[in-house]
């Protein structure tokens, strides 16, 4: 396999480009393929054979058009399927979890909320991370339902959105929390309503740059770095309206959108 070959990336929509767009900044020199699969968007409420399914096929198309890593910057998809993912496929994968471990550590009044999908929450591998890092810390989860879909929608700086935020942050504010863990990827496309809802002393975090450092660290193990100079060239894919995923990634360059059905 070619040092060249793209890296894959692949979430249930439109979210993952806020992780997406940070491995570019890192990685500049690498060319990239992603895949939103926002016809079955939100992955987050489906049940956990249907999601693996889902998985397969996005990464066999990856995998097909010659991929050399796949990234999955999709919580629900890697907390349910990235191990059944690494154990039948040879390419490496990097997937993402909600940044638990950061805020447990760096919590004062010890208490830390986390937004994320109820697929994400009810996952195995969810439930072993939190139980290893918030054993002194009170965790606040609460399921984003309906915010992934506005996103999808093109709605994530609207009204709808700021109405639903003030009912799901309700919660988070009569705790007492001073960190926010987002354990979705669509979610840090509203982090700063997210800041102007929550009191200041609220750091709210994600776990797109750590994705894109792990990205760097995995190709540099596997001697697949791109040691060609010039910026990379970047196919982004939706099998549903391509509008809001061109608006979301129109700041990078040498970038192309097109619908795929698939």
């Amino acid at each position: 396999m070619s040092n060249s070959n793209p890296i894959g990336f692949f979430d249930s929509g439109v979210g993952g480009t806020s992780v997406w767009k940070e491995v570019v900044q890192l990685l500049p020199h690498e060319n990239t393929i992603y895949l939103a699969d926002s016809a079955h968007a939100p992955y987050g409420r489906k049940p956990q054979e249907e999601i693996t399914k889902l998985c397969i096929k996005n990464t066999e198309y990856l995998i097909n058009r010659g991929c050399k890593l796949i990234a999955i910057p999709c919580n629900t998809a890697t907390t349910n399927s990235i191990a059944y993912l690494r154990e039948h496929y040879e390419v490496p994968f990097i997937g993402i979890e909600p940044a638990i471990k950061p805020a447990a550590l760096n919590s004062k009044t010890g208490k830390i909320g986390i937004l994320a999908t109820q697929g994400t929450l009810s996952s195995e591998l969810f439930n072993r991370t939190q139980k290893a890092f918030t054993k002194d810390v009170n965790t606040i989860e609460i399921v984003g339902t309906g915010i992934v879909e506005l996103i999808e929608a093109g709605k994530k700086d609207s009204e709808e959105m700021r109405n639903l935020l003030v009912g799901i942050t309700e919660p988070f504010m009569i705790s007492g929390i001073d960190y926010l863990v987002l354990g979705c990827s669509h979610y840090p496309y509203i982090k700063n309503m997210l800041q102007e809802l929550l009191p200041s002393r609220v750091k709210i975090i994600d776990s797109g740059a750590a994705v894109a450092r792990q990205t760097l660290h995995i190709l540099k193990e596997f001697h697949l770095l791109n040691q060609q100079e010039i910026l990379g060239t970047h196919e982004l894919y939706s099998n549903r309206n391509t509008t809001v995923l061109d608006v979301l990634t129109s700041k990078i360059q040498n970038r192309e959108v097109h619908f795929l059905d698939f």
